[in-house]
């Protein structure tokens, strides 16, 4: 292999000399209790009269509130939640907001365990309908009297279709619908969903946020747009003091205290840390991944490119309207779908593996992997190919990975 440039050399360094199990960074091998000087203010801070303090660390720490509080300003809410993994939060809304008997009006296009989570939700006694949501008037004709929630993706994972985020925001307004707009593949850097009236935002830290592949975490942030006063399943123990925040007191109770998706103060460091240089990382990642959209859009080996700011995309009049990047997830297709495994195997700096918003590049291929439990029916409806293969576009030098693409479709 040719001489790689100084960042494609330093983000595979360890990998270039093998790591413990398959890992991509050599390992490295802090309070649960909180004490106070009177036991009223312990007491206080259980019944929530005192504000800013800690008791158990599975509802939260010194250091995963700092990080609250930096999401908070990232998203322009009035609050935010961390958990340990983005389903971890995804799920935290679900499982603390809906009962049995309401209704979720979902999109189409989403994350594979997002999908699977639909499934547990109907098990539970909560209808669940899926729907195109790149027009809204799709989400308009599926609204029932028992529709609590809608849930979209700002871009959806791999197919990248964009829903239509301002004219759903204003639907759920009117309808006094809780809107969940998942916002992952953007972040809070390309695009605040409190412009198109979300009423919760979640993010998978791990990915853009913390961006070096390192730290699980995810958030939920209140844009403090909804109305929790008319909202009927806040618990009373909730309905006090500032209504804004009523949403996230059940999402923390419930989803951290009793079902434990914690995060740990550790990983909330590291997360921390790396959300310094996500401006950095996201501009050059962004620009890299439209170069290469351009470069396997123009290749006779590709028949099809999934990318927001190619003109070939459906939605991307809405993506320049509300993104101001393209961010670094890419999806494409062979024009031969049976040499899709050897191509990837080709390839020698893209890692085969899962996960996105790495410092590395990513590959995938989709239908077998993380869509192959949703079914081949699930997969024609998301509109997944058998060969469509899913690209996290990393930071290795522009040189680099554009050679190594090239070799690996000659």
């Amino acid at each position: 292999m040719a001489t790689q440039g100084f960042t494609t050399a330093i983000v595979h360094g360890d990998s270039a000399f093998g790591v413990e199990h398959g890992g991509v960074h050599k390992p490295i091998h802090t309070s649960v209790q909180y004490g106070f000087e009177k036991v009223e203010d312990l007491i206080g801070v259980f019944q929530g009269t005192v504000k800013g303090g800690f008791n158990y660390a599975r509802q939260g720490t010194p250091t995963t509130a700092a990080l609250e509080a930096k999401i908070t300003k990232m998203e322009d809410g009035v609050g935010s939640i961390c958990f340990a993994t983005g389903m971890g939060a995804i799920c935290g809304i679900f499982l603390t907001l809906l009962r049995a008997g309401d209704h979720l009006l979902a999109s189409q296009y989403v994350f594979g365990n997002t999908n699977s989570i639909f499934g547990t939700l109907r098990g539970l006694g909560i209808e669940v309908t899926t729907v195109d949501v790149t027009d809204a008037a799709n989400v308009a004709a599926a609204i029932q009297p028992n529709t609590r929630m809608v849930f979209v993706e700002t871009i959806a994972n791999p197919g990248t279709q964009i829903p239509d985020l301002a004219a759903i925001g204003a639907l759920c307004k009117a309808q006094g619908l809780v809107y969940v707009v998942d916002n992952t593949i953007t972040s809070p850097l390309l695009f605040k969903p409190k412009t198109v009236d979300a009423s919760l935002v979640v993010n998978a830290l791990t990915k853009t946020i913390a961006g070096h592949g390192s730290a699980l975490g995810g958030s939920v942030t209140d844009t403090g747009i909804f109305d929790w006063q008319a909202y009927p399943h806040i618990a009373d123990a909730y309905r006090k003091g500032d209504a804004r925040q009523w949403g996230l007191t059940q999402i923390r109770k419930k989803g951290l205290r009793d079902m434990g998706a914690s995060l740990s103060s550790e990983h909330a460091h590291q997360i921390a840390v790396g959300a310094e240089t996500m401006a950095l990382r996201v501009a050059y990642s962004s620009a890299l991944a439209m170069e290469l959209a351009q470069f396997l859009e123009a290749h006779p080996a590709v028949v099809k490119v999934h990318y927001p700011m190619l003109d070939s995309h459906p939605q991307h009049a809405r993506a320049k309207a509300h993104f101001s990047a393209g961010s670094w997830l890419l999806s494409f297709e062979l024009a031969d779908a049976d040499a899709c495994l050897a191509f990837i195997n080709r390839l020698q700096i893209p890692i085969k593996a899962t996960g996105l918003a790495d410092t590395r590049t990513l590959i995938i291929p989709v239908a077998p992997t993380i869509f192959w439990e949703a079914g081949a029916e699930v997969r024609a409806k998301m509109g997944i190919a058998d060969g469509l293969i899913r690209l996290s576009v990393g930071l290795e030098d522009r040189a680099d990975l554009l050679a190594d693409f090239a070799q690996a479709l000659a």
